[in-house]
């Protein structure tokens, strides 16, 4: 269990400041009027005290406080230009922010939840006492921006109003992380204390840079205090490590959800996005992937946008599930994003009239950048997140160095892209979910689409994520578990999560018509692994709008499906269909055969593998290994009746 404000603010006992008249003193002290005024808008004296303890512990030179205005927004593009955090490109509204070389993804090993006697973890997180913790920060915090201007935020993780949404204040010495924050947040300086008051809780997040070396980066820390609900990151710059509204404050939301709104709320890593069907109806599906595994592919697919990365979901008075972006813009990885196969990001990308932060991509000699995979000629030279580049250019291992960091990044907001459907994204109503998603990268076991048997099966599926370590995650290789694509972000007890997934899922008061299927999608079998003909993928990106089409129909009860032991497989002849009505393309019985075989040694492969996996961990709900025992026991029917590959036909 998580118990919020146990043990010592470490903000509170470094900054020193006790009470709301000691904080009115030090801002009569410190602040100019205009930043006094701005202040004083904010009656939340708790918030307050953490904004006095903030400046009192890292003594900035001066404060800025960021309302969300224009003027306000422009002042910080201008301040980061003038500071160097960023510079222009020749697209107007486009910069570039160069993090360090040795920096290009978080920082997994220095990243840690601060935790309090007696309080378990999830085996996947990395824990700091809170003692040594407050060494930390004494150690290295006081005075971090004594040369620096110290800018606030108040922003709103989510629409203001909706359910779901959390309000949060942003703290740091840097330009881009604050830039990067009125791209990807909704200001909510005007509203903060009215969403404090109906949320009840709010997250603060302390972020300097320092000095911004090589030789610092060994003492960075990204710190989590999950009772007290405030980060502190220190020595970097990446915003996966430095904007700590992102994937710091999303820990905070899942612990909050799991042990204060178990089985009523959730917060997940998945994005949100609707597919027009017939007669105009709009489906919303949420999806969660780990990084590099399709999640940006799948949101851009849809034909009505909402986010790529987050959701806070819940079930509303009428029984449905709700779902809100917490995010208001894109952190997306650029690597083989190109016009084939992301139409409205490219545009949005290379043409005028968009505002975007682009990091750790090559800049040619004419101030335009180039990545890997966008399907353009390259230059021969140019600058990049290593330095100077040219083509052959070799590490010190004599490795060719590509002319982007395979995390390269772009920053924009998400109603830049054409088919971002405002009404939605903005609603405190949310997005009507009827679709969740969860896929991996798998070469050679799950095909590429399968539907639960129902909510139980669901969350199995979601639990049983395979994949990959990708360039997101520092010093991170090989392939790993990933359950619910959630669980580096997960703080607490996985049995503890789970739990909230099954009880929610299960949850009474959604309807019949309002509780949503849950479905696995898998785009990377290979041909080699399924006796293909050819090389590389089975399938391509411009398939996926007819893997969520069907998902679509299926949810409407508009096709029927194969009855499997792993859950409902699509009928060659709905897929055939839809390959042409939805992107004109032939879909041969071959490859559906190839793509829609059931390996079963494969599959009983990895359940043993989950079954195995979660066994070590303690109270893991029996009916996670009670759904896959049938599972095991039906495909071993299968097996004995087909033999150990079993073509859909066969069904």
């Amino acid at each position: 269990m998580l118990e919020l404000k146990k043990g010592d603010d470490i903000l509170a006992v470094v900054g020193g400041i006790k009470t709301n008249e000691e904080a009115d003193a030090l801002f009569e002290k410190t602040l100019n009027e205009e930043t006094l005024a701005k202040l004083s808008k904010i009656k939340n004296q708790e918030a307050r005290l953490k904004v006095a303890n903030a400046i009192a512990m890292c003594k900035p030179k001066d404060v800025f406080i960021n309302t969300g205005t224009p003027e306000d927004q422009q002042w910080v593009r201008e301040y980061s230009l003038k500071k160097g955090e960023e510079k222009k490109l020749a697209m107007k509204g486009h910069t570039i922010h160069y993090d360090l070389p040795q920096e290009q993804g978080r920082l997994v090993s220095q990243t840690f939840y601060i935790v309090n006697p007696g309080e378990k973890l999830s085996p996947l997180a990395k824990e700091m006492v809170r003692s040594d913790a407050m060494d930390y920060v004494k150690k290295y915090m006081p005075g971090i921006m004594s040369d620096k201007t110290m800018m606030i935020g108040f922003f709103s993780r989510g629409p203001v109003g909706a359910v779901g949404s959390v309000p949060a204040i942003e703290i740091s010495s840097s330009t881009y992380v604050m830039h990067s924050g009125d791209l990807l947040y909704r200001n909510c300086y005007a509203d903060f204390d009215a969403e404090v008051d109906r949320r009840g809780i709010f997250f603060t997040n302390v972020h300097s840079e320092g000095d911004n070396t090589p030789e610092d980066l060994p003492n960075a820390r990204i710190l989590m205090d999950r009772s007290w609900l405030t980060t502190f990151s220190t020595f970097c710059t990446y915003a996966g490590n430095t904007l700590l509204l992102k994937k710091g404050n999303h820990r905070f939301a899942v612990d909050y959800c799991t042990y204060y709104r178990h089985g009523e709320e959730l917060s997940e890593h998945m994005f949100i996005t609707g597919m027009k069907g017939p007669g105009g109806r709009e489906t919303y599906f949420a999806g969660a992937a780990p990084s590099g595994c399709g999640k940006t592919t799948s949101a851009m697919a849809g034909t009505d946008f909402v986010g790529d990365d987050l959701a806070q979901i819940w079930i509303d008075e009428n029984g449905d599930c709700r779902a809100v972006n917490p995010e208001q813009g894109i952190f997306g990885i650029v690597a083989d994003v190109n016009r084939e196969g992301d139409p409205h990001l490219m545009k949005v990308l290379r043409e005028e009239g968009s505002e975007v932060i682009w990091s750790n991509v090559l800049i040619d000699e004419n101030g335009v950048p180039h990545w890997s995979g966008n399907g353009e000629e390259h230059p021969k030279k140019g600058f990049n997140f290593q330095g100077e580049w040219y083509e052959g250019k070799t590490d010190a291992d004599g490795k060719p160095i590509p002319i982007s960091h395979p995390n390269a990044r772009c920053t924009l907001r998400c109603d830049q892209i054409a088919t971002y459907n405002t009404k939605v994204g903005e609603s405190p109503k949310g997005a009507k979910v009827k679709v969740f998603t969860y896929s991996g990268r798998d070469a050679d076991t799950m095909p590429p689409i399968w539907v639960s048997k129902d909510a139980d099966g669901g969350v199995v599926i979601g639990a049983s994520i395979v994949s990959q370590a990708t360039a997101t995650e520092v010093g991170a290789t090989g392939v790993k578990r990933q359950p619910w694509a959630n669980a580096p972000f997960i703080p607490g007890s996985l049995a503890d999560y789970m739990d909230a997934q099954f009880k929610f899922f299960n949850n009474s008061r959604f309807t019949d018509e309002g509780r949503p299927i849950i479905a696995g999608l898998n785009y990377f079998l290979t041909h080699a692994e399924r006796g293909g003909p050819g090389k590389g993928l089975l399938g391509e990106k411009r398939d996926v709008p007819v893997w969520l089409s069907w998902l679509d129909r299926f949810a409407h009860g508009e096709v029927e499906a194969h009855d499997t032991p792993i859950g409902y497989l699509p009928k060659y002849e709905d897929l055939k269909k839809l390959f042409k009505e939805v992107i004109n393309k032939e879909y041969p019985e071959d490859l559906y055969t190839m793509q829609f075989s059931i390996y079963i040694d494969n599959i009983i492969k990895r359940i043993d593998l989950q079954d195995g996996a979660f066994r070590a961990e303690d109270n893991i709900p029996q009916r996670f290994f009670e759904v896959l025992k049938e599972q095991k026991a039906g495909l071993e029917q299968l097996k004995a009746k087909h033999g150990p590959i079993v073509k859909p036909q066969d069904l």
